[in-house]
């Protein structure tokens, strides 16, 4: 049975209409309709397979689902090196929410070597990979291995593209609720550009890791 058979057989047509207004960026006939939770247990069979080099390398991929899977099989390379190397050959091809979808969870125990590669994943002119590597610094850089320069990173990353402005303004948003003292003078300082600005400012008043005070705050400072 082929990767696409396996894929066929788990079809929705109500989720696949559901799912093509829900990524309007992404064409409609190269959306099945598979629920996340079928598509990781397919990831789960590539990846246990002796087929998962051969699909790693197959790219570009034709359907949505075929990218989400790409993904969450890279996500349980354990090797560090190996995994980043898979990603880095797959980040020209994501698009949202592909970009958005896993972790791998050798990064979780690398972070001074992943620093590096999201770096340059965050200066890539390709949105999708800056906006993974916005993601990662989020993720994984936002506890004891912050560093006040990855703010500014992110401040400088700047660009008309919709999805990337709305990761800036979250990065800045879980920012405000892990790290407040060292974000707030970002906004106090209007270092972000206007949209972003508003827009990290209203997620961060609807969180609930925000406190009350922060909250009206910010409020001030929209």
């Amino acid at each position: 049975m082929t990767l696409f058979d396996r894929l066929a057989e788990e079809t929705d047509e109500a989720y696949r209409i559901f799912q093509t207004k829900l990524v309007p960026n992404i064409p409609p006939e190269t959306i099945l309709g598979v629920r996340t939770p079928k598509l990781r247990a397919i990831a789960k069979e590539v990846f246990e397979s002796g087929d998962m080099d051969a699909f790693l390398s197959d790219l570009p991929h034709r359907y949505y689902e075929e990218n989400l899977i790409h993904f969450f099989v890279l996500s349980m390379i354990k090797d560090f090196d190996e995994c980043v190397r898979g990603v880095e050959a797959f980040l020209p091809y994501v698009d949202w929410p592909v970009s958005d979808q896993a972790t791998p969870k050798s990064f979780r125990k690398n972070h001074e070597a992943l620093l590096p590669y999201v770096r340059t994943w965050i200066a890539s002119e390709h949105v999708y990979t800056a906006r993974f590597g916005i993601r990662m610094l989020m993720n994984e850089y936002l506890g004891e291995d912050f560093r006040e320069e990855h703010l500014e990173l992110v401040a400088s990353k700047r660009g008309k593209d919709y999805y990337l402005g709305m990761m800036v303004a979250w990065y800045f948003a879980t920012a405000l609720a892990k790290r407040y003292d060292e974000t707030v003078p970002y906004f106090e300082n209007r270092r972000l550009d206007a949209w972003v600005h508003k827009k990290a400012i209203q997620k961060a008043v609807e969180s609930y890791r925000v406190t009350d005070a922060h909250k009206a705050y910010l409020k001030s400072l929209r």
